[in-house]
């Protein structure tokens, strides 16, 4: 084939564009595209490239959860990727929840508390964020710090209609039990809490 400028032009639109289109999309699951993306419209700082979304059979403890991938860990804060995980299903009790089935809001204003765990992690150097780590896993107090944190970067983004539907839907639920609510008020903001925030906010 002879390399003419239409070949050429012919070429960039058929193949090469759409790769570069392909790498510039954020790694979402469909079922969960639109949640996602309504999330990270909140974030706009954020890399859409950078972050990975991603189904996993099972969280101990929890129903998502951020962190840096170990590929980028060392690199300098713009360097790095996250992966945010997502579990397929929670139990609680008897009963069994598929998280991409619950409501829109509420998996949007999880996705968003996630997020403020990214953000959180963006402004912490390699050290700061190995620290971070070391501390999370061994104190109670310090988890309440972190969680209490990514749900006022949520806030701070105007997320707070999303994240305080996401605590009703817990806190509310007759199906949802009395311990998993009680470890949701330890380490998360309150409705009440997030309101003042806002109201702090739009002073």
């Amino acid at each position: 084939m002879r390399l003419t400028k239409a070949n050429i032009l012919i070429y960039i639109l058929t193949v090469l564009f759409p790769l570069l289109n392909m790498h510039a999309q954020p790694n979402i699951p469909k079922s969960i595209e639109h949640e996602v993306l309504t999330a990270l419209s909140f974030y706009p700082e954020l890399s859409e490239g950078n972050i990975e979304f991603r189904f996993k059979k099972d969280i101990k403890k929890s129903t998502m959860q951020a962190r840096p991938t170990f590929g980028s860990f060392l690199k300098n804060r713009k360097g790095r990727k996250y992966v945010i995980l997502i579990s397929e299903t929670f139990k609680i009790q008897d009963k069994k929840f598929t998280t991409k089935n619950i409501p829109s809001n509420i998996l949007i204003g999880w996705i968003g508390h996630e997020l403020g765990h990214v953000v959180d992690y963006q402004n912490r150097s390699k050290l700061n964020l190995l620290w971070f780590g070391i501390k999370y896993l061994l104190s109670d107090r310090f988890i309440v710090e972190a969680e209490r944190a990514a749900d006022t970067y949520a806030v701070a983004h105007g997320m707070e209609k999303y994240i305080i539907a996401t605590k009703n839907f817990i806190l509310n639920h007759a199906d949802i039990s009395p311990t998993y609510k009680n470890r949701i008020k330890k380490y998360y903001l309150s409705p009440e809490e997030i309101m003042v925030l806002v109201e702090e906010r739009n002073r």
